[in-house]
């Protein structure tokens, strides 16, 4: 009885701010492709089990003179909201604090000129002790003043198991067009008193941060269980299956692909015009739910074989007027799975559409638009405008469950599991 009181002042009375971050960050230009993928699917998370022989890659290019450099990585633990946790790095790292990368590749049998670096995390004398959220920081010349780029990846002790399902919602306004994720936590391994102090929870659709929803409370609890399918929090508008494009070769221009321009370097390649999709029916579509693959049908090696273009989008509004006080962006991987001024689109007047240019490597990418209020920049991203919503849409779901215990200093990854609301769900 009294924990159960407990339990109930935790959650009534606690209500800590939590809002989701955008922990990569890229600090020079020149550095481009950056991937971090467990090992041999470019279409992951980088996650991997605590005390485990789980495998991360990652991957990036430095476009600069094309000269080697000696770059350094290491490692910086977090809490759920990204937050740098305060705890030494000597608690957290077993080994040295910092490696230097040492394989690299000058670009070869292409014109754009770069060095590839690659690396597979965690190295034996340099790997995390504890789970959590980590960014992985990548500095020149060891020094930690000069980081060019910070990519986030995930360390589990998979302490509480997570069941999952995905329903239509019961409200007649979004039957059709959201989906509903509903799913129970067992936390019978935990020293749970406090769920609101000790226990987050977030969920996110195909990776975005735009839409994410953290920081979760239970709607019911029975003993050790923390059920979560409130009506509001754990639905999603559906959309619509992602747009893709080919770019895997230029030599071939696929489907998507009106014309190229050979005359510059990189490269330039004008995309087939998007137009809006909000009256045209759902048609299931195989796509990459926002992932983009680096790849090549024109030759052996994906990264250090393949070529840069400038590529050029263009969507057509109906009518081939502006979404008045709205803007348009382009989401994807390859935008950083978020809003921002980088993947904002431009209103060309005289032609009558949105335009972007944006430098790609040779690879297979999946895209979607989304509107955004032009004011307020805390309003939610939509696709009424420019796709409509379907329940039948295929999405992936991904949902961390993190912990910190009366005594702990920061926020352990307890759980976490991946779902697809055509497959059903499936534990990682």
């Amino acid at each position: 009885m009294k924990k159960n009181i407990a339990l109930i002042i935790g959650l009534v009375c606690i209500n800590i701010a939590f809002t989701q971050s955008a922990p990569d960050v890229v600090n020079n230009l020149n550095i481009r492709s950056i991937k971090l993928f467990q090992q041999n699917n470019q279409e992951s998370l980088p996650i991997i089990n605590l005390n485990s022989n789980d495998l991360l890659e990652l991957h990036f290019d430095d476009l600069e003179n094309g000269s080697t450099k000696n770059y350094y990585y290491t490692y910086q633990l977090c809490n759920a909201d990204w937050s740098e946790a305060d705890i030494s790095q000597f608690d957290y790292i077993k080994g040295f604090t910092q490696n230097r990368i040492v394989e690299a590749r000058p670009s070869s049998v292409t014109v754009s000129r770069y060095v590839h670096y690659q690396v597979l995390l965690p190295e034996k004398n340099c790997f995390p002790s504890k789970s959590g959220n980590y960014l992985v920081k990548v500095f020149l010349d060891g020094d930690m003043d000069k980081v060019v780029f910070t990519k986030k990846m995930y360390v589990v002790k998979s302490s509480a198991a997570i069941a999952t399902q995905i329903l239509q919602p019961f409200d007649n306004a979004t039957y059709r067009t959201h989906q509903k994720i509903q799913f129970t936590v067992n936390t019978a391994q935990l020293n749970l008193y406090n769920p609101g102090q000790q226990l987050k929870v977030s969920l996110f659709q195909n990776n975005r941060l735009d839409n994410a929803k953290i920081n979760l409370q239970p709607v019911f609890m029975r003993e050790n269980l923390f059920e979560y399918n409130g009506e509001e929090d754990c639905t999603f508008p559906a959309g619509k299956e992602y747009r893709w494009l080919d770019l895997r070769s230029f030599r071939f221009e696929s489907d998507r692909i009106a014309r190229r321009d050979e005359s510059n370097n990189p490269i330039d390649v004008y995309v087939k015009p998007d137009a809006t999709r909000t009256s045209q029916r759902y048609l299931y579509m195989k796509d990459l739910n926002g992932w983009y693959e680096i790849s090549t049908t024109d030759l052996v090696n994906n990264y250090w074989q393949t070529g840069y273009a400038n590529v050029h989008f263009t969507y057509v509004p109906e009518k081939n007027q502006p979404y008045a006080g709205q803007d348009l962006y382009i989401l994807g991987e390859f935008t950083g799975n978020d809003v921002s001024k980088e993947n904002k689109m431009e209103y060309n007047a005289e032609k009558g559409v949105y335009e972007k240019t944006l430098l790609l490597k040779q690879g297979y990418y999946s895209y979607t638009y989304l509107t955004r209020d032009a004011k307020d920049k805390d309003s939610k991203s939509s696709f009424e405008l420019t796709d409509g919503n379907y329940w039948e849409t295929e999405n992936d779901y991904s949902i961390f469950v993190y912990y910190r215990s009366f005594s702990g200093r920061h926020d352990e990854l307890v759980g976490f599991t991946t779902l697809n609301s055509k497959l059903g769900g499936r534990l990682f």
